[in-house]
């Protein structure tokens, strides 16, 4: 049997495949009665080859709608075939989806068929010496084998080497396309020659030689003496332009167009989200529960299912909740039965349906709770369409939940809670006693494993699939708000909602406490967290709409400037933010080096590209200034004043808790944290966060916290002394590597051992600070070794965190939070550096986050104590808090601020804030 070498390019026939399932799956149909049989044949054969073979390259390749060069060939050509079935056509696309969440390439390419794209993949790769493994069951497929492309059909388990070729066929691959063009194809209607079967085509070739040969040496033929080897001539002669159109037709084209080459079809990691909410949907439920078992995206083979619609394959049934224990609440006497079940639940499920998802501006329309699993209940209170007598009144459900509402002893659990303690803090209710919250649940048990909405988590934990926002409101333009839907709808979407919290709740709770380091990042930092970040939202940032009116003139009137500068340079018109008209402009006109390429094959105009050529190349330094200013301007200057609520005439951001891997916030609607600090245009922008009259503006941040850590982790004892005597850190490290006394270090050699101090925390390898610095790779190499010489505990931190992390697949923070990294183990080299650079990475940046959110609940808790109106915390922008304070009390205000953000953790070195205020934001630096 033929061997199949190590690390193979693997191309899919997936148009073979989809063809086999359809006609050997069974007939499988989601509970919407879709029918699903073909892709879970498809996949689960897909699976299967996965298994089977280890490989970073690999591709699935589909033939595309349409005719292709051979229907204009022969307008005949496979017009037996009948139309594609209806019940397979819907199947496509959900397929298609999830072969791209499996990580695997997917081409499909119209005009030709997906045999000439496999057949130019394999030619390529054949030429470059990489091995090649076809999967498919189409004997056409034959023609391509050679010393490096093999054959394997899944069914038969058959493989194919040359030698394999010859033993099925009896002829090489060389003579597969002479054999297809004498026999013809019934199925694909090419005409062959008549009377040509197998036994007399392999005959023909075997005797004589190909198609040329044999109309050479026609006369030759009878002599061969197989049965009706004396006709044969007179039928080759009559049917030699059949036979040649035949060749032609069965010929596999090698020379397809192509957007990428064999080498970029890279398998990657899979989107173990977007395959939980398909698996959801089709109902694959042995394949749901793989994703829910915390395999983190291995895409494992079912070992006794490995080939479509096989006995064994366990029924696919919908997982469904009973929803017939949800209410709808229209009168009072049945609300306070509920109020009265609320009340002495030990854990409330509670939910807000709004009219929007502006915390700012939305308004409630309704409520639903659930007490116990399968018992929730909803209470519409601002349905537009049902008169007052039909649903309670707004007010009057409000007072009855407040007492509730505001009791700290009472815990509430929610999805997203903050977004809800921010809409009843319109209808004046301090939210109190947020006890749980599903999606920080979730998120502190893994934050990598997918997203954290309702929806995903019902999938991964519950099986379940939730009734879409989508279903009972349409979508677009004509989507209805939730006031408009009609109450059979929502009723039960809004009591789902609470149940299916309070079900997570109970699955995710105590998978985080089973783990206390887990359990005390959840309940010490995440949850303590969350009306804090309400307050700050609801507070917002006053800002000065003129200023940033003048500034967005200056930067359009700088742009135009630019954009004349690149004309000129490149002498011609272009559009400077079009990648496809800059890559003519920089790699085809100007004949700039091509650096790096898309995957699709193009030149690539990343940053990272054009940062590199800018050193050296005036163009693409002007395309990057363009880049950046057009981006503040259409961002912020442009954005940040029509974003001012016209109540508060401020601007309020939303701040995520579960985005990033590391535990750091981000923000959005505005982005507060990528406002640049380091360039003039930044700085201008961050004038215009203003204080109001008879305030300051105050920022404190933490001094090189992510250095303060790394040293506190490593114990090195050079890193620990400079920070402990509070020595200039990167003057003591330039001080240490070259052994100069540290008053003797020059500016130029602080400015390399402060690249070195970043780029180590960051994992950046020699080559990585030569470029930074401008020197060679060996000079580069140097300078770290002399550093790893002076700061051997860093050295062996790094490497001891890489082991770590490869041993047990996560890293952790200072505080227990536990940073998994999937990709650690991969067999793709780039992917398993990556994962390498992240562990050492985000021990440093997770503690920071750690630290941050500590002192932004210590912080919070001692400004609540004060009059109101003294101080107020407004922003939280990485390592520092940003507040509003009364200018009699800013002096106390700092000292205290300053206290209570060092008192935040105890390192082995000092934890330092800084502090500075002014009439703005940029002056408070």
């Amino acid at each position: 049997m033929a061997t199949i070498p190590d690390n193979p390019l693997i191309l899919i026939d997936g148009s073979s495949y989809l063809y086999r399932a359809y006609h050997a799956a069974p007939n499988f149909t989601n509970s919407d009665g879709e029918p699903t049989g073909a892709v879970y044949g498809v996949v689960n054969m897909l699976r299967s080859m996965l298994r089977q073979f280890s490989t970073e390259h690999i591709a699935v390749i589909f033939d595309a709608k349409g005719k292709t060069f051979r229907d204009d060939m022969y307008p005949e050509y496979k017009a037996n075939r009948p139309p594609m079935p209806d019940d397979l056509r819907g199947q496509i696309e959900p397929l298609h989806a999830v072969i791209k969440a499996m990580g695997l390439p997917l081409i499909s390419i119209s005009g030709v068929e997906a045999d000439d794209v496999i057949g130019t993949l394999a030619s390529q790769a054949s030429k470059a010496g990489m091995p090649v493994l076809i999967s498919t069951g189409d004997k056409d497929m034959a023609q391509l084998v050679d010393e490096n492309v093999t054959l394997i059909n899944t069914m038969t388990d058959v493989v194919m080497d040359p030698a394999g070729v010859v033993e099925k066929f009896g002829i090489g691959p060389e003579l597969i396309i002479d054999y297809l063009a004498l026999m013809g194809d019934k199925v694909d209607n090419i005409p062959g020659v008549p009377g040509v079967g197998e036994k007399t085509a392999k005959a023909l070739l075997t005797g004589i030689g190909g198609l040329d040969a044999l109309y050479d040496n026609l006369a030759d033929i009878p002599a061969l003496g197989f049965r009706g080897s004396k006709t044969m001539p007179k039928k080759l002669e009559d049917n030699k332009e059949a036979a040649y159109m035949s060749y032609q037709l069965a010929t596999i084209k090698l020379d397809v167009e192509l957007d990428m080459a064999p080498h970029e079809l890279v398998k990657t990691t899979p989107d173990t989200d977007e395959l939980t909410k398909l698996f959801g949907k089709l109902q694959f439920r042995r394949w749901l529960s793989e994703m829910l078992d915390g395999s983190d995206g291995k895409i494992v083979a079912d070992e006794r299912v490995v080939s479509a619609g096989a006995a064994d394959e366990p029924k696919v049934v919908a997982p469904v909740i009973d929803r017939s224990g949800y209410e709808t609440v229209l009168d009072e006497a049945s609300f306070n039965a509920w109020l009265e079940q609320l009340n002495s639940a030990e854990v409330v499920a509670f939910d807000t349906e709004t009219d929007g998802l502006d915390y700012m501006t939305a308004n409630l329309i309704g409520v639903s709770f659930a007490v116990e699993e399968g018992k929730a209940a909803y209470v519409p209170v601002a349905h537009d369409y049902l008169d007052a007598p039909a649903q309670l009144d707004r007010d009057w459900v409000l007072a009855q939940l407040k007492p509730l509402l505001e009791d700290a002893s009472k815990a509430k659990v929610g999805q997203n809670l903050k977004f809800d303690a921010s809409i009843l803090a319109r209808y004046d209710i301090d939210m109190q006693g947020i006890a749980f919250d599903t999606m920080l649940e979730s998120y502190v048990f893994n934050s990598v494993v997918g997203r954290h909405d309702m929806d995903s988590l019902s999938l991964r934990y519950l099986e379940h699939k939730t009734i879409s926002f989508e279903e009972i409101a349409g979508k677009g333009k004509k989507q209805l708000t939730f006031n408009q839907i009609d109450l059979e709808q929502a009723g039960p979407y809004a009591a789902e909602d609470a149940d299916i919290t309070l079900r997570l709740h109970n699955v995710l709770i105590a998978k985080v406490n089973a783990d206390e380091k887990l359990k005390s990042v959840f309940e010490d930092i995440e949850m303590p967290l969350v009306p804090v970040l309400s307050r700050i939202e609801r507070t917002g940032v006053l800002i000065d709409s003129m200023l940033m009116g003048a500034q967005s003139s200056e930067l359009a009137a700088r742009l135009d400037e630019l954009q004349q500068q690149a004309f000129d340079i490149a002498e011609q018109e272009f559009n400077l933010s079009s990648p496809k008209q800059l890559q003519a402009i920089l790699f085809e006109k100007m004949g700039l080096p091509i650096l790096k390429k898309t995957p699709s094959g193009a030149a690539s105009t990343n940053e990272e590209v054009l940062q590199e050529l800018a050193l050296d190349y005036p163009l693409p330094k002007l395309i990057l200034e363009y880049r950046s200013l057009s981006k503040l301007k259409s961002t912020y200057t442009d954005k940040l004043p029509k974003m001012v609520n016209p109540a508060t005439g401020r601007v309020h951001t939303s701040y995520h808790q579960a985005v990033t891997a590391t535990g750091r916030l981000s923000s959005s609607d505005p982005n507060l944290q990528n406002i640049p600090i380091r360039n003039a245009e930044g700085r201008r922008i961050r004038q215009a966060f203003i204080a109001p009259t008879g305030y300051k503006v105050l920022a404190v941040d933490y001094s090189q916290i992510e250095l303060r850590i790394m040293a506190h982790l490593s114990g090195d004892e050079a890193l620990l002394d400079a920070f402990r005597h509070g020595k200039d850190i990167h003057a003591a490290t330039a001080a240490e590597i070259l052994v100069l006394p540290i008053e003797s270090v020059s500016t130029e050699q602080r400015r390399r051992a402060k690249a070195i101090n970043f780029g180590l925390i960051y994992g950046m390898s020699a080559f990585g600070l030569a470029k930074q610095l401008g020197m060679g790779r060996n000079e580069a190499q140097e300078y770290m070794d002399l550093y790893f010489e002076r700061y051997p505990g860093v050295l062996e931190y790094m490497e001891s965190t890489r082991n770590t992390a490869s041993e047990q697949g996560f890293v952790e923070t200072l505080f227990g939070r536990r940073l998994h990294l999937p990709d650690i183990k991969s067999r793709n080299g780039i992917r398993r550096k990556a994962a390498e650079r992240a562990a050492i990475n985000a021990p440093m940046q997770g503690t920071a986050a750690d630290i941050i959110k500590r002192a932004m609940v210590l912080v919070d808790e001692w400004v609540q104590q004060q009059p109101e109106g003294q101080v107020r915390l407004l922003m939280q922008v990485h390592d520092e808090l940003v507040f509003e304070v009364q200018e009699e009390h800013l002096e106390r205000v700092t000292a205290e601020v300053q206290r209570l953000m060092e008192a935040a953790a105890q390192l082995d070195v000092p934890l330092v804030a800084d502090a500075d205020s002014g009439d703005n934001w940029d002056q408070a630096h």
